[in-house]
């Protein structure tokens, strides 16, 4: 990687949306400052975020328009992944091993993606929507006449842990510990590291669970090949080359945080702002099978659970007269694209008969557009098809907010009274 230009530094753009103070806002406020920034001739300069440890980082350029956030992502040849993609400043090693293949440009990349896609077949595919289903209508089965849970933990939180885990093959009775994992990877769920243990050490160690419930599957695999995806990984082929265990166990770091909180997240937002939209719920109730899918599609947008991902810029290239040197780094915020109002009418509005609905919640496309695009959506199609159809009396009250996550839009609480 280039090396920035030893040349004299540029100021900071006045608009914070560095400090630990802009992340403990709510999302609306800091959105207040995104406006601002989108209304800028091109990408603005600003500090790096504050860290634990010792970094060389000058500062980031903050992508804010849909449109400059839909060029990064499709100029890999421009902008990569290969340092991270972390808006905070993290250690490589710790982003490329709960990364896998997003730390990687082509075509290592394309390799690997082929790899992943190729164990996805037609077969696998319809079991996995077989299992989603099940499981949606189990979750369900056991929130009928709950009386007062948290929604979040009851429902939103399990079925894409169901799903991951039923994708690897982990047994029921690990489901639970794999979950906590993946939250505390991303920071998201109610367990903090212990006082004595630092950050990156409890999220090493996180890491390693989920890592090495992968690696003992795959071995299993192996021996005693089986009608599931984990066979098709272990076996899967291209030109020449397979997964080794230490890529299958980052392949299961990726599923269970990108794959697991992200779906999560959605799920709680999207059940809130139903809620508040009874209008829109009975338009949605009246022809389901016609309307869900853009539905899902202002889900995604509404909640854009991921926030943000960063590149490094990997020549001195221009984007609408910023002038960027190589080296640095590009954050594109999907939550700010995604409120774009430039590309979206009305776009502070819940509203799930937009269309279009052009929106970024699974990137602004290129070769890192997100793998498991489909596999949400069957989480998300499959869930509220069995929330909405069997608990139509379900109440929801005020949630409670993830604070402070830089990466994650997240629900932390959300409480509900399912009537009997």
């Amino acid at each position: 990687m280039t090396d920035v230009s030893p040349v004299e530094a540029r100021p900071y753009h006045d608009v914070d949306i560095s400090s630990p103070e802009f992340w403990l806002r709510t999302f609306d406020e800091r959105e207040r400052s995104f406006a601002q920034l989108r209304r800028e001739p091109g990408p603005t300069w600003h500090p790096p975020l504050q860290a634990d440890f010792p970094h060389t980082e000058q500062g980031f350029w903050a992508a804010t328009t849909h449109e400059d956030i839909v060029h990064i992502s499709k100029h890999a040849d421009l902008f990569s992944t290969a340092e991270g993609v972390s808006l905070s400043p993290l250690p490589k090693e710790a982003q490329a091993a709960v990364s896998f293949f997003l730390t990687m440009d082509p075509p290592e990349h394309t390799l690997y993606r082929k790899l992943i896609s190729a164990a996805f077949t037609p077969r696998q595919v319809q079991r996995i929507q077989h299992l989603i289903e099940q499981n949606a209508r189990e979750i369900v089965d056991n929130l009928v006449g709950a009386g007062d849970v948290d929604f979040v933990s009851a429902c939103s939180s399990l079925l894409p842990m169901y799903t991951v885990s039923d994708m690897i093959g982990i047994a029921p009775g690990k489901r639970e510990d794999i979950r906590r994992a993946a939250e505390d990877v991303f920071g998201t769920g109610d367990k903090k590291p212990v006082i004595d243990e630092d950050t990156v050490t409890h999220l090493l160690s996180q890491l390693a669970l989920l890592r090495e419930a992968a690696i003992e599957i795959a071995d299993e695999r192996r021996a005693t090949p089986q009608e599931d995806l984990m066979t098709a990984i272990v076996q899967a082929e291209v030109d020449g080359h397979r997964l080794t265990n230490d890529q299958i166990g980052s392949f299961m770091l990726l599923l269970s945080t990108a794959g697991n909180d992200t779906t999560k997240q959605t799920t709680s937002h999207a059940m809130y702002a139903l809620s508040r939209h009874p209008d829109q719920l009975r338009w949605l109730l009246d022809d389901w099978d016609a309307r869900i899918g853009s539905a899902v599609d202002e889900f995604v947008r509404w909640g854009t659970p991921v926030m943000d991902f960063t590149r490094t810029a990997l020549v001195d290239t221009e984007i609408r007269g910023s002038k960027i040197r190589a080296g640095e780094k590009v954050a594109m915020f999907y939550c700010s694209g995604n409120r774009d109002e430039s590309v979206f009418t009305n776009p502070h509005t819940f509203d799930i008969t937009r269309n279009p609905n052009p929106h970024i919640g699974f990137g602004g496309g290129g070769v890192h557009f997100c793998l498991g695009s489909h596999v949400a959506k069957t989480q998300l199609r499959s869930l509220f098809k069995e929330l909405l159809l069997r608990l139509p009396n379900i109440e929801i009250g005020e949630p409670e907010w993830v604070q402070g996550n830089v990466f994650v839009h997240g629900v932390k609480h959300l409480p509900a009274h399912i009537p009997a």
